[in-house]
C-alpha cells in the first residue's frame, strides 16, 4: 500500500450470504450521563449503553465508532424525550433504516428511616430504551426491590410469617413526561413494605410489623402495580415483573403482566 492512500473499508465491501441482520453495534458503553431528578432537578450519574442499528444483507458490516461518535455528539443528558434525537443521529450517520438505543443506570433517592428519620442513599436500576426511525418508540424501566411477607405462611402458622426481599420490574411507555420517583413509589407502595437504606431498631420493628399487616403474593404486587399504572392516563402500555427470592424454597416466585391501557367503563 502506497503512503497516504486509503485505506480499504472492509465493513463496505458486499456479503453474498443474502442475511439481514436485525441489530448490530456496540454494547456495554459506560458514559457520564445527567437524568432528570424530581427533587433536585437533574442527577449526574453513568450510563451503560447498547447502540444498534439495523443491517441489510447486501452489507458486510457496520461502523462501530460511528456509534461512540453518535454518543459523544449528543450531550450529557438522557430522558424520554431526548433519546430520540440520539436514534435518528444514528441512522443518518449509519445509513440505517431503523437504530435502537438500551440505557441503564444507578439512580440514587435520599430516603428516611421510618420512625427515626435517619436518612441514606438508596439506589435503584433504572433505564430508558428508545427504537426507530421518524416515528420512535421510547420506554422507561424501573427495578425496584420490596419487601413481600407470605399471605398463606401467616394463615396458617402458629406464630411469625416467612418474608424474603421482592424485585418489581417495570417498562412503560406514556404520552407525557412521568418521573423516574412516581415509578418507584407505585412499586413500593404494592409491596408488603419499602425497603430503607438505614434503620435503627426502632424503624426494624416498624418495617417488620408493617410487612406482617401487609401480606402479600407476587400475584398480589403484580396487581397492585398495575392498578396504579392502570389508573394514571399517561401510562399507555407496560410490562410487569415480579420476583420474590424465597427464604423458605430453593425456587423464586415469578408474575409477569403485559398489556396496554384498559378500555374505561
Amino acid at each position: 500500500m502506497t503512503p497516504n492512500a486509503p485505506l480499504p473499508d472492509v465493513q463496505k465491501t458486499p456479503d453474498g450470504r443474502n442475511i439481514a441482520i436485525d441489530k448490530v453495534g456496540v454494547r456495554g458503553v459506560k458514559f457520564p450521563i445527567e437524568v432528570l431528578d424530581r427533587e433536585n432537578g437533574r442527577q449526574r450519574t453513568i450510563g451503560n449503553f447498547t447502540l444498534t442499528v439495523d443491517l441489510p444483507a447486501e452489507f458486510k458490516g457496520t461502523h462501530m465508532s460511528r456509534f461512540l461518535e453518535a454518543l459523544n455528539a449528543v450531550g450529557h443528558e438522557v430522558s424520554t424525550a431526548s433519546l430520540p434525537a440520539l436514534v435518528h443521529d444514528l441512522t443518518e450517520r449509519l445509513h440505517a433504516a431503523k437504530a435502537h438505543v438500551d440505557v441503564t443506570f444507578p439512580f440514587f433517592r435520599e430516603k428516611k428511616a421510618p420512625v427515626t428519620g435517619r436518612a441514606g442513599m438508596m439506589e435503584y436500576e433504572c433505564g430508558f430504551q428508545c427504537e426507530g426511525n421518524g416515528e420512535f418508540r421510547t420506554t422507561l424501566y424501573t427495578r425496584v426491590p420490596v419487601a413481600t411477607l407470605c399471605p398463606c405462611s401467616k394463615e396458617i402458622s402458629a406464630y411469625g410469617a416467612h418474608n424474603q426481599r421482592g424485585w418489581i420490574t417495570v417498562r412503560l411507555e406514556a404520552s407525557e413526561h412521568v418521573w423516574l420517583e412516581e415509578v418507584v413509589d407505585w412499586c413500593e407502595e404494592s409491596g408488603s413494605c419499602a425497603l430503607f437504606p438505614v434503620l435503627k431498631r426502632p424503624d426494624e420493628k416498624w418495617v417488620t410489623e408493617r410487612a406482617y399487616e401487609n401480606p402479600r403474593f407476587v400475584e398480589d404486587v403484580i396487581r397492585e402495580v398495575a392498578l396504579r399504572l392502570d389508573a394514571d392516563k399517561r401510562v399507555t402500555a407496560y410490562e410487569i415483573e415480579v420476583e420474590n427470592e424465597e427464604s423458605i424454597h430453593a425456587h423464586n416466585a415469578y408474575a409477569y403482566l403485559r398489556r396496554g391501557k384498559p378500555p374505561k367503563g
